[in-house]
């Protein structure tokens, strides 16, 4: 199993949820963090968890520049886990061309939890989602509609909705052997959330997220995990 660090950029977010590229020493009070989808191998398997933001640089989505970038072909990825549908984690999907939608992986099977779809369709005064990408979604054939509470994708992909971050936000692990790889997203975005027990008021549920994250943190280190960080800006894994 080999994990690879798709990392889009540092960003600055404000309270609308306005994205801009982090300069260097700057001094606003704005959130600052990092947005990294992340590439597992297994096998012939190419398995991406989340995808980033939308943004295009010379014309083409970020998310397939960086592949790229990498020496990865975006079309050799065969699934895509998205944990929830906040902008910054699914805008990646396409992006619009003259009014068309233009989606950046047919080819790849994409899993989204159907209920986390629902609702975010429901969130139009919401600026943390892009409603009409959102419902380009239902035109697609490769979206793998998940409807259950917790399961498996795959003999080594199980997931489960933790409704922490987002109502019907869902969390993965993927293991290979004896090893295990995490990946919390936005329950658990960087590693000052496993430092500091505290119930965000930016989730859902903070409780129920502040009460997952004690658990995880727990079999980590009884497991010896590999958790991936989503948003953090210096240390996006980290081996327990």
């Amino acid at each position: 199993m080999e994990l690879t660090v798709i990392k889009q950029g540092d960003f600055k977010v404000d309270k609308r949820k306005n994205f801009e590229y982090l300069k260097p020493n700057d001094e606003s009070a704005n959130i600052k963090l990092a947005i990294q989808p992340f590439l597992i191998t297994i096998g012939s398997e190419l398995i991406l968890l989340d995808l980033g933001l939308g943004f295009l640089e010379n014309n083409e989505s970020v998310i397939l520049k960086r592949l790229k970038d990498q020496n990865i072909n975006p079309s050799s990825i065969t699934k895509i886990l998205l944990s929830h549908l906040h902008k910054d984690h699914a805008d990646g999907l396409g992006y619009f061309n003259d009014n068309k939608f233009v989606p950046n992986f047919p080819d790849a099977t994409i899993y989204i939890q159907k209920r986390e779809y629902d609702f975010a369709l429901q969130q139009t005064e919401n600026p943390s989602y892009n409603i009409p990408l959102l419902n380009e979604l239902q035109n697609l054939s490769n979206i793998v509609w998940l409807h259950d509470d917790e399961g498996e994708i795959s003999a080594e992909i199980t997931f489960k909705v933790t409704a922490g971050h987002s109502k019907f936000h869902q969390v993965f692990w993927i293991k290979e052997n004896e090893s295990t790889i995490f990946y919390g997203a936005d329950d658990l975005p960087t590693t000052g959330y496993l430092k500091r027990s505290i119930a965000y008021k930016t989730d859902y549920d903070g409780h129920k997220a502040m009460e997952f994250r004690k658990i995880w943190k727990e079999q980590a280190e009884t497991e010896n995990w590999q958790v991936l960080f989503y948003h953090d800006l210096k240390n996006p894994v980290v081996q327990f």
